[in-house]
């Protein structure tokens, strides 16, 4: 038998490198974390998901603040302090990344600071992490400097991801900020075009409309949202427009250039050519698998564009190298790379018994205001994998609690089987929609019907109550 040096290595800190890491060390194996980024904690932590949250919550008060006068309240002028918006995100980050660190120091499993990238299949080299701009590069020994190696008997890569490249050779040229630097702001520009139509450039589009920034978004697709049924793409445009989001939808980039002081884009639509010009551009056209510095081909894991292929047990096409999270690129979402990252290790040490994922619950949600949320079956999904379906859906602005909020934007929306009527998939674009849509995880995790659903007593008035509406109009279908 072989020695190694660890039973399990593992690649990356964020949510589902330390998911799997703390699995593998309550399991027993001798195991190591390999992180080599500047900072530890993963995308959701430092630059994804708590830091736009906080942001998006900051715009939000001060949207209410200035719409009192609806409500009979006189807020007089709203002011407010940019400075002060980020510093309040800057100390929650600082206290969720330092809980990290000291999870991931907490002794039950080795830390090593540096980035890996494979010698074979066994065998991973240590580079010392050189930054540039903020972020981390793998560099190798300079002076004829050995570098350390590594070995493991089994790998988890969890290595998350990374800005996508442009699509424009003149965008590198012009200059752009990113989501990772838009969030690491010291002053708000006074125009922005906002390359994309995804959950990060819907996020980011009304936290900086809702603090006086003039914003154009710019989305190659028919709408924004595009995993989402187009309905709930058309009603956020909706939104946007009226909050004065400059939209353009079902473009294609064309050119990017300085224009004076300004930096402009040009884009084909409807067969014209527009541009429209801003003081900056984010560029918010997706993330890709952080992978390139892995030299995965020297232990003969296949890829796909960067994305590593894995099957639902998450085992790569090398029974020993797992891998979860953003670098697979299937679902860039925090709680399935914890999932992952688990069932990973669980099958590394009982595969026997093997665990596999299960992406029937699967969650997304965009947190605009409204919120943007499904689980489940999407029409669109279910009609492209012929699984026969019926929907019924129910307005806001005619439900008594969203009433009396002034939230009148927005549906839910429920999909179930025909003949059983089981609850296929849930949507919700309306007020606290992430929140709501549990209700619709909680009853698909117990494989409830709509009539199962319509019969729950719902309190009154409340948000939650206006599932029902649809349920029993899917009963009376039935």
């Amino acid at each position: 038998m072989k020695r190694f040096d660890f039973d399990v290595a593992i690649l990356g800190g964020g949510s589902g490198g330390y998911a799997a890491a703390r699995t593998a060390a309550s399991a027993g194996l001798k195991t190591v974390v390999i992180e080599g980024g500047r900072e530890v904690g993963g995308l959701c932590i430092l630059r994804g998901c708590m830091p736009t949250k906080a942001l998006l919550y900051a715009a939000e008060v001060k949207h209410l603040a200035e719409h009192a006068a609806t409500w009979g309240v006189q807020a007089g002028k709203v002011d407010f302090n940019f400075s002060k918006v980020m510093a309040r995100k800057n100390a929650q980050i600082k206290d969720f990344a330092g809980f990290r660190v000291q999870q991931l120091n907490a002794g039950k499993f080795k830390l090593i600071r540096a980035n890996a990238s494979f010698l074979d299949a066994h065998t991973v080299e240590l580079c010392t992490p050189v930054w540039s701009s903020g972020f981390s590069r793998p560099e190798p020994p300079k002076g004829g400097t050995p570098s350390q190696k590594i070995t493991a008997k089994h790998f988890v890569i969890a290595t998350g991801s990374t800005v996508a490249p442009p699509p424009l050779p003149q965008l590198a040229e012009v200059g752009f900020i990113t989501s990772d630097d838009a969030i690491a702001l010291k002053k708000l520009p006074k125009s922005l075009i906002i390359l994309g139509g995804g959950a990060i450039a819907c996020e980011f589009a009304q936290f900086f409309a809702r603090f006086g920034v003039n914003v154009t978004l710019i989305q190659r697709s028919e709408h924004i949202l595009k995993e989402f049924d187009a309905d709930a793409g058309i009603e956020i445009e909706k939104v946007f427009r009226r909050e004065g989001i400059q939209v353009f939808t079902n473009t294609k980039l064309l050119d990017a250039r300085h224009k004076g002081k300004l930096k402009s884009v040009s884009f084909g639509q409807n067969g014209k050519t527009i541009s429209v010009s801003a003081e900056e551009i984010l560029f918010a056209l997706g993330r890709v698998p952080n992978t390139a510095s892995l030299n995965l081909e020297n232990a003969g894991v296949k890829t796909e564009n960067g994305r590593i292929v894995t099957n639902h047990k998450m085992q790569t096409n090398a029974p020993h190298i797992f891998a979860v999270g953003d670098c697979t690129g299937r679902h860039e979402i925090v709680h399935i790379a914890i999932q992952q990252g688990e069932t990973a290790v669980h099958n590394i040490t009982k595969p026997k018994s093997p665990r596999r994922m299960d992406y029937r619950l699967l969650i997304s949600v965009v947190f605009t205001e409204p919120q943007v949320a499904f689980v489940g079956l999407t029409e669109k999904e279910a009609t492209v994998r012929g699984i026969k379906f019926l929907a019924a859906s129910y307005p806001f602005n005619e439900h008594g609690k969203s009433l009396i909020m002034e939230a009148k934007a927005g549906f839910v929306k429920l999909l179930a089987n025909p003949k059983s009527g089981e609850i296929l998939g849930g949507a919700c674009v309306g007020p606290d929609g992430g929140e709501l849509i549990h209700e619709i995880v909680a009853a698909m995790a117990k494989r409830m019907t709509v009539h199962e659903l319509a019969a729950m007593p719902h309190y009154h008035p409340t948000l939650a109550e206006i599932w029902t509406y649809p349920a029993e109009e899917l009963v009376e279908q039935i």
